[in-house]
């Protein structure tokens, strides 16, 4: 099994680091913040933003960002709905053709990659386009997730859908 291409690293993504990477400032529990999963040389990294520094905030590499608390130590994610519905939502989406929709569908697959429910096994380029060969963990069949390489405004658009189906994390 390989990584995306120049990508050597982790493409789990950590939970609340619990300090703002632009002021190095701690975020205390209950205190809103901005998280964003950034694509990195050396794979998928997390960043915890304090609300106050957010726009300076360099957007290179960002694949989604959101706005949560953060979470009293040892407390449990809050979700709308559980694992099976975001599996059968990425399923749901797999024919879609609209922008928007491959864009949420992409990042809610890097949701479930995180949750190791979805499992990475290879990359396709085609066309200019990088497709990801993902699997459910325990089943065999190999499933298509396009790479859209979404910009600031895209992001923007996944983040308000996102917001719609999970409470504080993604």
């Amino acid at each position: 099994m390989s990584q995306p291409p120049g990508k050597p690293g982790s493409y789990e993504v950590a939970r609340p680091g619990g300090k703002c990477v632009v002021t190095g400032k701690e975020i205390a529990p209950g205190e809103k913040f901005m998280a964003a999963v950034k694509e990195t040389a050396t794979g998928l990294e997390r960043a915890d933003v304090c609300m106050e520094a957010w726009n300076d905030f360099p957007r290179e590499g960002v694949l989604a960002f959101w706005q949560t608390t953060m979470p009293q130590p040892n407390a449990k994610k809050k979700l709308f709905v559980d694992d099976e519905v975001l599996k059968q939502i990425f399923e749901k989406l797999a024919d879609t053709d609209e922008p928007s929709k491959m864009n949420f569908r992409f990042v809610l697959g890097l949701i479930l990659m995180r949750k190791r429910i979805l499992v990475y096994e290879d990359t396709r380029l085609e066309d200019g386009k990088e497709t990801w060969i993902v699997r459910f963990r325990g089943k065999d069949e190999k499933l298509e997730l396009l790479n859209p390489q979404m910009d600031d405004a895209k992001i923007a658009e996944v983040t308000e859908h996102l917001g719609e189906i999970l409470n504080e994390e993604a």
